[in-house]
């Protein structure tokens, strides 16, 4: 009977950890779908890849995860440029990948 339990347990803390991940990996899907089309690139391969994960302590003082997540993304269609975003909980903290040109790049 203990084992049964202790089975229950480990698989609930597992689906706990594995949804988590996927909300979190939603999360960074929409910053990166949304900064690529306000920067006017195209969003590619439609997913993005977790490619750190590590333990931090968030503003409120509770332990978390922060989660570095890896995308990619085309200029003009022929190229790829690798974008990344960390996410602390649901907030992004860092962003590294399209930005949407000044003004002056575009009347110049």
């Amino acid at each position: 009977m203990p084992t049964a339990i202790l089975l229950m347990i480990l698989g609930a803390f597992g689906y706990a950890w594995w949804n988590a991940g996927r909300a979190a990996a939603e999360r960074a899907e929409q910053f990166g779908r949304e900064a690529c089309r306000t920067a006017g690139v195209q969003w590619l391969d439609q997913t993005v890849h977790v490619v750190a994960m590590r333990l931090c302590r968030h503003e409120n003082g509770w332990l978390g995860l922060e989660r570095t997540f890896r995308f990619d993304y085309s200029l003009n269609g022929h190229d790829r440029h690798i974008g990344r975003l960390t996410l602390r909980g649901d907030r992004m903290v860092m962003f590294s990948g399209p930005v949407m040109p000044s003004a002056r790049e575009i009347e110049g």
